[in-house]
């Protein structure tokens, strides 16, 4: 093992800030797999400094005279992965000019970072499991084998045996990555170490702002330890800048602190403890829940115009149900009418009474604004909150093939209140 001054060495040179037992650990495995040419897989949250422990390996190995290149595979087009690590020939797909060669043909005799590898295509996985057992590769368009000779340091933020089981990633593919594990811990588990990285951060600032540094009071201290930062040191160093530059008074106490900490984002997966109920309800669902409240308040606006057409027509005729079709979307029945201009009673199966002059006085004294005193008036045959959450969930889940981190962003939740969603309603 390493003594704690050389562990010390490290952490200046490559700017790591803290001294939490996980953290410690985590670089005394890097040191170690540096010399040797193991594959090492580094799992962690997003933001918490994974790329920080590649350059160490890289930095610190016998190829550290050669390439280094870090990439990010979720961000290349599943289209153009295959060409962008392992190049291409001319003409062999439409655009191909001229030939390029790839990343892995480029760092040969260095190190490549393959960061978000969970989100690799398993086509490309496959093609990366011939690099790692064989270090061969041929480029899109060729069929010529070629010769590439680079350490692979993969980075996730996702579990992979989960992965695996569902069948996103290729479970040899995985061993063959995770020969030497390092785990990198999210700023929530570091302790004291949050405290000393809010000084770095708004020393840094007061520098480049020109402004005296910020200090907090022990009380802004334990506050800010006690935060679950789902962003981690990104989350942490922009609420240092934000109080660097708008902070008048330069010692910063709890109440000061608490309004940069943010509490009611959707797309933070923050824990609250005893969440679910009162103050300290889930924030995340009661954004969903606010999303189904808006989106009933829009079909109450339909339907006030669908009564007030009626109204003004003599009956419920072909040309006004069509023109409000988006209202008969959710019915379990097809609607079915009469094509007349005679006024008659709607055979439309959903709760409607169509006295005219007394359902359009009645609609047009609702207050807009009122969405709640409107969702408590429905009647039992109405969509509950609970059928229409499930039902936003699901289009969400379809309109991403099932990607939860995607429907998951577009419902503005976070991926584990939808996981706990799909659970509780039982969602294939």
């Amino acid at each position: 093992m390493f003594s704690p001054s050389e562990i010390q060495s490290i952490k200046q040179r490559f700017g790591i800030i803290g001294n939490s037992p996980l953290l410690n650990h985590a670089i005394s495995v890097a040191m170690q797999a540096s010399p040797t040419e193991m594959t090492v897989l580094i799992t962690g949250e997003s933001g918490s400094g994974k790329e920080s422990f590649s350059k160490i390996i890289h930095a610190l190995s016998t190829r550290k005279h050669g390439k280094f290149i870090a990439i990010n595979c979720g961000a290349i087009p599943e289209g153009t992965i295959d060409s962008e690590l392992f190049g291409h020939e001319k003409g062999s797909f439409t655009g191909a000019h001229e030939a390029r060669k790839g990343y892995f043909e480029v760092t040969d005799g260095g190190s490549i970072f393959l960061d978000e590898i969970g989100e690799m295509p398993l086509g490309t996985q496959a093609r990366l499991l011939r690099v790692l057992e064989n270090g061969e590769f041929i480029k899109v368009g060729s069929s010529k084998v070629q010769k590439t000779d680079v350490r692979v340091i993969a980075a996730t933020n996702v579990n992979l045996i989960k992965a695996v089981e569902r069948g996103k990633f290729r479970e040899d593919l995985y061993y063959r990555l995770n020969t030497v594990p390092i785990y990198v811990p999210p700023l929530r588990e570091r302790g004291e170490d949050v405290v000393l990285l809010f000084r770095k951060f708004t020393s840094d600032f007061s520098e480049k702002y020109s402004v005296k540094p910020i200090s907090l009071s022990e009380d802004a201290k334990k506050l800010l330890m006690g935060f679950p930062f789902p962003g981690n040191i990104r989350q942490l160093k922009n609420i240092a800048e934000q109080i660097s530059l708008l902070e008048q008074e330069r010692e910063v106490d709890a109440p000061t602190l608490s309004k940069y900490l943010p509490t009611g984002q959707s797309r933070l997966p923050a824990v609250f403890a005893g969440g679910g109920s009162g103050e300290n309800k889930d924030f995340s669902e009661r954004e969903l829940l606010y999303k189904v409240l808006f989106d009933m308040k829009k079909d109450m606006n339909e339907l006030k115009k669908l009564v007030l057409e009626t109204y003004q027509s003599g009956g419920l005729n072909a040309n006004i149900i069509n023109k409000h079709q988006n209202l008969f979307e959710d019915l379990e029945s097809p609607v079915s009418f009469e094509d007349t201009q005679k006024p008659t009673a709607p055979s439309v199966n959903m709760p409607l009474v169509l006295d005219a002059k007394a359902k359009k006085e009645e609609i047009e004294s609702y207050d807009d604004d009122n969405i709640e005193d409107i969702v408590h008036e429905e009647d039992d045959n109405s969509l509950s909150l609970e059928k229409k959450e499930k039902e936003m969930i699901i289009r969400a889940l379809r309109k991403h093939n099932n990607k939860r981190k995607y429907a998951a962003g577009d419902l503005g939740i976070s991926e584990r209140t939808l996981y706990r969603k799909i659970k509780q309603y039982d969602i294939d």
